[in-house]
């Protein structure tokens, strides 16, 4: 949800040199393998050689690392996803050489402690098994996955980008507390337009805290009501049992002329529960 302010945030700040364009579709749709919905998406060109190399960036915020599957390979499968979709946008029929390098960086705010404030990358890579034979990389390298795990301050590695986006996403730090990180630590002039964004994340992210703080609040409230109709439940159960078990005790003294001692013995009656059986009748 904070990507949702992050999606207009000033990328420049982060990605030195590189030109960014305006956002694509965040929707995937495909007859045979379905709806994929990114986070973000879009174009950038980085300079190589004094001419443009473009690149499609998708960036996603993951609150879940362990979401029942490996965010790793899901961000391949994002990574493949927006290679097939190129045809017929970026290129058409065989011709492949036109296929743009996609990204697909996951920034996970709640890693395991192994990964806290680590960035990884997995990208296809060149291999000889038998021989020593060299193709031009920009022939196989069209993919990169990266994993961008925040952690804690006090934590080894926090410095550059994994302290920015700490800083960016947190909901401890205020906007003013944010901005002076923004300016002392990483050189980034406070602008109109960073301004406004920056305060869009802070009122989203406080936003986010509240939303959360009253779901938690209802759902305990709904977890104690359901937990309050199964005692009621049991309780109706348990009186209905006892209940039927008087009447059968009763039965057996009227039509076998027995005592509440021999009527509970007969079925079986708890020892334990025999007193306060005897009372009730």
């Amino acid at each position: 949800m904070i990507l949702a302010a992050f999606r207009d945030f000033d990328f420049t700040v982060i990605c030195k040199g590189i030109k960014l364009k305006t956002g694509t579709n965040t929707e995937d749709k495909t007859v045979n393998e379905g709806t994929v919905y990114y986070d973000i998406r879009f174009y950038a060109t980085a300079p190589n050689s004094g001419e443009g190399i473009r690149l499609i960036l998708n960036v996603e915020a993951q609150n879940d690392f362990y979401p029942g599957y490996s965010l790793v390979t899901r961000a391949i499968y994002y990574c493949s996803r927006m290679i097939s979709s190129q045809y017929g946008t970026e290129f058409t029929d065989s011709h492949y050489e036109k296929i743009k390098k996609v990204y697909s960086i996951w920034i996970c705010m709640n890693p395991p402690e192994k990964r806290r404030n680590s960035i990884t990358s997995y990208k296809i890579e060149e291999k000889n098994l038998i021989g020593d034979v060299e193709e031009a990389v920009e022939h196989y390298d069209l993919m990169t996955a990266v994993m961008i795990c925040l952690g804690n301050s006090d934590g080894e590695n926090y410095s550059g980008v994994l302290k920015l986006l700490d800083v960016l996403f947190s909901e401890e730090l205020n906007q003013e507390e944010k901005r002076t990180v923004l300016q002392d630590d990483f050189d980034i002039p406070m602008t109109l337009s960073i301004e406004r964004r920056l305060s869009s994340m802070c009122n989203l992210s406080e936003g986010v805290w509240q939303r959360g703080m009253e779901k938690g609040i209802e759902e305990g409230m709904e977890k104690g009501i359901e937990k309050g109709i199964e005692k009621g439940i049991e309780k109706g159960i348990e009186e209905g049992t006892e209940k039927t078990l008087l009447e059968n005790i009763r039965s057996l003294m009227v039509t076998m002329k027995w005592t509440a001692e021999q009527s509970m013995a007969a079925l079986r009656v708890p020892e334990s529960k025999r007193t306060e059986y005897a009372a009730k009748l």
